[in-house]
C-alpha cells in the first residue's frame, strides 16, 4: 500500500498505529505474508507510517533509511507478534495464530513493556501553545518502535480495547477497532467477500449425503 509516497506491502486501514502494526501479516491462499520480512520490509512500513509519528514523536520518513532501521527491525517484528497475541486474547479471537504461535501471554506482556520506553515531555514555547512530545533512548527508529509500544499500552488499557475486533472474513488475519455500530469487518473488501460467500451458499446448497 502506498502512503505519503512510500510503498509497503502491508494493509493500512487508518487504524491506531499498534493495530496497523498487527496488520502487517496477510494470508494468500493459506500462506502467510509478512510485510516486515527483512530489513527492507520493516523500513518500508516505518516510512509509510512516519507521517503519523511525526508530530508527537518527531520522527520523519527520511530518517527511516535501511541502515537506521536494521538494528530495530527484529524488535519491531517482536512487538508485532506480542501485540497480535494480546489482541487475540483480548478479543477471544478464534483464528489460529498467524505469527509466533509459541509465544506465551507472559512473554508478550514482557516484550511490550520492555519496548514501551518512550515518555511524554511538556513542550511550551514562550510564543506558542503547550504540547506533548515523546522522547526515548536511541535513534529515531528506536523512538518509533518505543512510541508504538507506548500507544499499545494505552490501547490495551483504554476504551479501544473493548472495541478491538478480529476480522472473521475468510482468510483474513487482520484486526480493527469497531468505530461504528454496524461495522463487522476490517474493510469493505472483506465485507464483500463474506456477502458473496453467503450468496453462493444460499444458491448452491451442499448436496445431501
Amino acid at each position: 500500500m502506498t502512503t505519503e509516497g512510500v510503498t509497503t506491502s502491508a494493509t493500512l486501514l487508518g487504524e491506531p498505529l499498534p493495530v496497523e502494526l498487527m496488520n502487517t501479516v496477510t494470508l494468500d491462499r493459506g500462506r502467510t505474508h509478512d510485510a516486515l520480512d527483512g530489513d527492507a520490509g520493516a523500513t518500508a512500513w516505518l516510512r509509510a507510517v512516519a507521517h503519523r509519528l511525526g508530530v508527537e514523536a518527531a520522527v520523519e520518513a527520511d530518517q527511516m533509511d535501511e541502515d537506521m532501521v536494521r538494528p530495530v527491525a527484529g524488535a519491531l517484528r517482536a512487538l508485532r507478534d506480542a501485540l497480535r497475541h494480546l489482541a487475540a486474547e483480548a478479543t477471544d479471537d478464534p483464528r489460529p495464530a498467524a505469527t509466533a504461535p509459541e509465544l506465551t501471554r507472559g512473554e508478550a506482556i514482557a516484550t511490550l513493556n520492555a519496548l514501551a520506553q518512550a515518555w511524554p515531555e511538556l513542550v511550551w514555547p514562550a510564543d506558542g501553545q503547550p504540547s506533548r512530545a515523546y522522547r526515548g533512548p536511541g535513534t529515531a527508529a528506536d523512538l518509533a518502535v518505543q512510541f508504538i509500544a507506548h500507544q499499545a499500552v494505552d490501547l490495551f488499557t483504554g476504551a479501544d480495547r473493548d472495541r478491538l475486533r478480529p476480522c472473521l472474513a475468510p482468510n483474513c488475519p487482520l484486526f480493527f477497532v469497531k468505530n461504528h455500530a454496524r461495522r463487522e469487518w476490517c474493510s469493505p473488501a472483506c465485507g464483500n467477500r463474506v456477502r458473496v460467500a453467503r450468496h453462493y451458499r444460499r444458491h448452491h446448497p451442499a448436496p445431501q449425503s
